[in-house]
C-alpha cells in the first residue's frame, strides 16, 4: 500500500493512505510487541516491579486480556494504569461526520451512526484524527456512581422528538461507551455497588449494553482496566465473584521489596529539586481590573538554600515505613502507602530548609531534630487498630510514630556503630550535663554544643567516615553527632525531653 504525504482527511484517501483496521487490545498487544523488540521502556519511572509486576502486566495485554491492579494503597496501581495509554498508537483516525458521538474506526465502523455515515457519505466520509491522550477515561468508583455515569441513560428530549427507546440515537451515553477505541479505567473497583458491578457483566463478556432493559447493541471495542485494594480489605465493598470471573488478568502489586528500592522510588517522586520549584501546569484566570493607583513589578527570584540530604537519613525514613507495614498496632489490611515516606522525606527537608533561612545558611544538611516534624506527615496516613489519645494530650498515633522511628533509628545506625563502642559518651551526662539541640539550631552552633561531651566530637567524625559522609561540613558533623545522641536514647544510655527549645538530652 503506497502512503500519501498529506494527512487523509476523508475516507477513500484513509484507503489509499494504507490504514489497516486494529481492535484497541490488538493494538495495544503490537505496540508492546514491538518496545520489546527495540528493547524500550514501556513504563517509566516505576521502579521495583521490574521482575514481579510488570511482566503479568505485560502478559495480560499479550493475551488480550481486561486487567485488574490487585494491592494496597500507595502501590502505584493508577499510575501504572494512566502508563497504559502510552502503550496506544500517537493519533487514530475516526469518522468526523455530524451525529456520530462515539469515536468510530472508519474502517469498521460499530455505532449505527457510523454505519450510517459510511453509507451516505461513501468515500466522502469525512476523517477526524484522535490523540491517545483523548483515548483514555478514568473514574473513581464510589457508593454513588450510577449506571447512567457508566453507560448511559435514555434522553427524553430525543425521545420527545419521535425516536425509538430502543434506538441507539435516543440515548444519552455514559463513560465506557465514550471510552470506545481506548482504555477505560475504574479506580477501587470494590467501592462500586453490586448492582453497577453487575451493569458491567455485558461490557466485559458481549461487548455490548443495556440501558433500562432495552438492549443497545453496540460493539465496544475498548480496553477496561480496573484497580482495587485486596478483598481482605472489606471496609466498603467487594468485588462481585461473577465480574471478577470474567477479568483476564489480576496482577498483585506490592510495596518495595527493601530500602535501597524504597529509596529510589521516594527520590523519584518527592519534592526534592527545592531550587527548581513546585511545578503545577494549572493556571488561574483573573478576569478583573488591574487595583488603582501604584504600579505593578514582577516578583523578585528566590534563591533558596541547599538542603544536603544523607542517605544515612533518608534510610531511618524508609525504615520508620517498613516497621510501621509490620506494626501490629496498625491495620495491614489498609497498608502503609508510599504516599507516607514520600510525604515525611518532604517534611523533614522543609524542616531543614526553614533552619537555614533563619539561621541565614547558605547550605543545611537534614538532621535528625529535622524528624520532630515527622508526625505531621504521617497523620492519617495509618489506620491504628485502636486510637485513644493520653492524659497529656499526645494521641496514640504521634506516640507511635515516634516510638517506630525510634526503631528505625537504632536498626539503621546500628548498622554502622555497636552501642558498646558509644555508651561511654554517657558518662558526662550522670555529672549533671544537659545538651539542648533543636532544629532551629544552624550546623556550627549543634558542633560547639556537641563538644561539651567528652568524644562525642572525634566518634561523630568516625560515623561520618562509616557512612561516607563529608566530616569538615559542620551540618553533616552535628547531624552525625545528632545520630549517636539518638542512638544512645532509643537504647535506654540517655534520657530525652521535650520542650519549647527542642530536645534536651540527660541522664
Amino acid at each position: 500500500m503506497t502512503r500519501t504525504a498529506t494527512i487523509p482527511r476523508t475516507l477513500s484517501e484513509l484507503k489509499d493512505w494504507g490504514h489497516r483496521y486494529r481492535t484497541v487490545k490488538q493494538e495495544l498487544r503490537e505496540n508492546v510487541l514491538r518496545r520489546l523488540v527495540r528493547g524500550e521502556e514501556m513504563f517509566p519511572g516505576v521502579i521495583g516491579y521490574e521482575d514481579t509486576v510488570l511482566p503479568q502486566l505485560v502478559q495480560g495485554i499479550l493475551s488480550g486480556h481486561d486487567l485488574l491492579l490487585l494491592g494496597l494503597r500507595g502501590q502505584a496501581k493508577t499510575r501504572l494504569l494512566r502508563q497504559c495509554v502510552g502503550l496506544l498508537d500517537e493519533w487514530i483516525p475516526v469518522i468526523g461526520a455530524a451525529g456520530v458521538d462515539l469515536p468510530d474506526d472508519p474502517l469498521h465502523p460499530t455505532t449505527r451512526a457510523g454505519r450510517r455515515a459510511v453509507e451516505v457519505e461513501g468515500g466522502e466520509t469525512p476523517i477526524r484524527w484522535l490523540h491517545r491522550s483523548q483515548r483514555f477515561h478514568e473514574k473513581l468508583a464510589t457508593p454513588d456512581v450510577t449506571i447512567a455515569d457508566l453507560i448511559g441513560e435514555i434522553d427524553l428530549v430525543k425521545h420527545a422528538e419521535g425516536r425509538y427507546l430502543a434506538d441507539e440515537s435516543t440515548m444519552h451515553f455514559g463513560l465506557v461507551p465514550r471510552s470506545n477505541r481506548g482504555i477505560f479505567v475504574i479506580n477501587e473497583l470494590p467501592d462500586l455497588a453490586p448492582r453497577i458491578q453487575v451493569g458491567l457483566f455485558n461490557v466485559l463478556e458481549e461487548r455490548d449494553v443495556q440501558i433500562r432493559g432495552y438492549p443497545i447493541r453496540l460493539e465496544l471495542d475498548l480496553s477496561l482496566m480496573f484497580s482495587a485494594n485486596p478483598e481482605d480489605y472489606t471496609n466498603r465493598g467487594r468485588i462481585v465473584t461473577p465480574l471478577k470471573d470474567r477479568i483476564g488478568s489480576v496482577v498483585r502489586t506490592h510495596y518495595p521489596a527493601d530500602i535501597r528500592e524504597a529509596i529510589r522510588i521516594t527520590s523519584g517522586s518527592a519534592f526534592l529539586d527545592r531550587k527548581g520549584g513546585i511545578r503545577h501546569e494549572a493556571s488561574v484566570v483573573h478576569t478583573g481590573d488591574l487595583p488603582d493607583g501604584g504600579s505593578l513589578h514582577p516578583p523578585e527570584p528566590i534563591d533558596p538554600p541547599e538542603v544536603s540530604m544523607p542517605v544515612v537519613m533518608h534510610e531511618i525514613i524508609e525504615e520508620t515505613i517498613r516497621q510501621a507495614r509490620t506494626s501490629p498496632h496498625i491495620n495491614q489490611a489498609s497498608g502503609v502507602s508510599v504516599r507516607a515516606s514520600i510525604a515525611a522525606l518532604e517534611c523533614v527537608i522543609s524542616s531543614a530548609e526553614l533552619r537555614a533561612v533563619r539561621t541565614g545558611e547558605t547550605r543545611t544538611t537534614v538532621r535528625p531534630c529535622d524528624t520532630v516534624h515527622f508526625a505531621a506527615a504521617l497523620r492519617g496516613k495509618l489506620e491504628l487498630m485502636l486510637s485513644e489519645d493520653s492524659p497529656d494530650g499526645t494521641s496514640t498515633e504521634d506516640r507511635l510514630i515516634h516510638a517506630l522511628l525510634g526503631e528505625a533509628v537504632r536498626a539503621v545506625v546500628g548498622r554502622y556503630v555497636g552501642i558498646e563502642q558509644v555508651e561511654h559518651l554517657a558518662a558526662p551526662f550522670g555529672s549533671g550535663l544537659r545538651l539542648d539541640l533543636d532544629d532551629a539550631t544552624s550546623g556550627a552552633d549543634a558542633v560547639a554544643s556537641m563538644r561539651h561531651v567528652n568524644d562525642l566530637i572525634p566518634q561523630a567524625v568516625q560515623l561520618c567516615k562509616r557512612l561516607e559522609m563529608d566530616h569538615s561540613d559542620e551540618g553533616v558533623l552535628s547531624c552525625a553527632g545528632e545520630l549517636l545522641l539518638e542512638f544512645l536514647y532509643v537504647n535506654n544510655r540517655l534520657s530525652k525531653s521535650f520542650g519549647r527549645a527542642g530536645a534536651r538530652y540527660s541522664r
